[in-house]
């Protein structure tokens, strides 16, 4: 239970129980999970688990604290949350914290020195951030750093208009415990050519539709077609063809030990020959990616693999949860050729992101959930800003 994993690290430190006591319901405030103390760890959303792990990394005041990506997958209330907790720690000097982050604009107001390392690792520059940012933004920016207040180097093309509808939602309601849905009486369409966002605060339930649109999950009230089926009763190979979904923990679903055989897996010799292609456009070379194992890329590199092994099959559907998790600069630009191409050939794209820069830079319609429901689901405006 959510308790418990806070209290763990404080239990093999030989706190006292009273201390802990008081000290488990504090940080989980202090992350945005207050209330939650007798949830089960497991049932929360990958948001819910990146505040929770969090939580068990501040509770016992530590004098080091190494945080790496700690803001992913959070929404704009658990992130501003996050960085004002570090920001307090900072003022008092009760760590030091070594913040290892692609969210630049949260990250750089709190850095008394910056660390910037090129692909290989070596240092481009340390120093005073201003400093840095003098002498060193050109070559940051061309190893394909975000800078702060950097947009993207381009975006996606007009939406085309819909097409006919390819999956859909009636009514669909579930829970992991039936109790308690975490999908409430859902009615959705998509169509071909749509470029949505699925939004909204943690544990909102976007993963979860987005597991029911592609038959990861079964609703236990209404149902859900796609291509005119059931998707959780289609055989597999007819389902890869119909639809795509990239987990927000991409090692989830890799099953090989090489990247090369991982990428191939199951492919007709039409689409083995575009392999080399896709991959060198995603930034992982198969003259260099091979041989190694999907389980040690880093987050990014395992987010670009797991897009290449659907993308190559050019679904009709593309299921992305969280799609631009640990991506830099390069990574993301990349990313984003790669899904115009694609939705250039009338395929459907629904992606459940708490990346504003990706709404704009992709979203043709944004779809907003909130504890379980649908509360807007309306036209992407040019000029509009998305939590």
């Amino acid at each position: 239970r959510v308790e418990d994993e806070v209290a763990f690290g404080l239990e093999n430190r030989a706190w006292p129980r009273d201390a802990m006591r008081a000290r488990v319901p504090q940080v989980l405030d202090d992350v945005g999970l207050a209330g939650t103390e007798r949830a089960r760890s497991r049932r929360l959303s990958g948001g819910q688990q990146q505040r929770l792990a969090g939580a068990g990394a501040l509770a016992p005041r530590p004098g080091l604290l190494v945080l790496d990506e700690p803001t992913a997958n959070l929404d704009e209330q658990g992130s501003t949350a996050l960085i004002a907790t570090l920001s307090a720690i900072r003022q008092a000097k009760a760590a030091t914290i070594v913040l290892i982050e692609h969210q630049v604009d949260l990250a750089w107001p709190l850095a008394d020195m910056v660390l910037a390392l090129d692909a290989t690792g070596r240092p481009i520059d340390v120093g005073k951030p201003k400093a840095v940012l003098s002498r060193s933004a050109d070559a940051m920016r061309g190893a394909g750093i975000w800078l702060p207040g950097e947009a993207a180097a381009q975006r996606l093309g007009s939406p085309r208009d819909p097409g006919d509808v390819l999956v859909r939602s009636d009514g669909v309601r579930f829970g992991y415990d039936r109790a308690e849905p975490v999908v409430r009486d859902l009615t959705f369409r998509a169509a071909a050519g749509e470029r949505i966002a699925l939004v909204g605060p943690n544990g909102a339930g976007k993963s979860t539709l987005s597991r029911l649109l592609v038959g990861l999950l079964r609703p236990d009230h209404g149902r859900v077609e796609l291509a005119g089926r059931d998707p959780a009763r289609m055989p597999a190979a007819t389902l890869a063809r119909h639809a795509g979904y990239v987990f927000q923990e991409p090692e989830r679903q890799f099953l090989t030990q090489t990247v090369g055989a991982e990428v191939r897996l199951g492919l007709t010799a039409e689409e083995r020959g575009q392999v080399d292609e896709l991959m060198t456009r995603l930034g992982l070379p198969l003259d260099r990616f091979e041989g190694r194992s999907p389980y040690r890329l880093s987050g990014g590199e395992g987010r670009r693999l797991s897009l290449a092994c659907i993308l190559i099959r050019r679904p009709e559907v593309l299921v992305l949860d969280e799609p631009t998790f640990g991506q830099d600069r390069l990574g993301y630009e990349g990313l984003l050729a790669i899904l115009d191409g694609h939705l250039d050939q009338g395929a459907c794209l629904i992606a459940a992101t708490h990346d504003r820069r990706f709404v704009r830079d992709v979203a043709g319609r944004v779809v907003e959930m909130e504890a379980g429901w649908i509360v807007r689901d309306e036209p992407m405006t040019p000029a509009e800003d998305v939590a």
